[in-house]
């Protein structure tokens, strides 16, 4: 059974300023969003603490201000209860 750290964590990187469209393959895999407030946002899965410095790295080397970086958890898939395992099985 995979556990929690055997998957990639989804980071969320926000940064003052708004990110060119020439700068999102870049950023390769992250979601870019540019907020109405002037600020972009970043939004993507990272596989390890290396990549986050990389991401990190790739932001200072934009000369663009850091706001913050914080790990958001991705949906859970809950397993059906036994119960609705039935429901399903009775539906097919």
């Amino acid at each position: 059974m995979a556990n929690e750290l055997d998957r990639p964590m989804v980071y969320q990187i926000r940064v003052e300023g708004h990110l060119g469209p020439k700068w999102t393959d870049w950023f390769g895999g992250m979601t870019v969003t540019l907020e109405d407030d002037g600020e972009t946002l970043l939004t993507g899965p990272v596989v390890d603490q290396a990549a986050l410095h990389g991401l990190l790295r790739k932001v200072r080397d934009l000369g663009m201000p850091l706001i913050s970086a914080v790990r958001v958890n991705p949906p859970r898939r809950t397993p059906p209860t036994p119960k609705s395992k039935l429901r399903e099985e009775k539906e097919r």
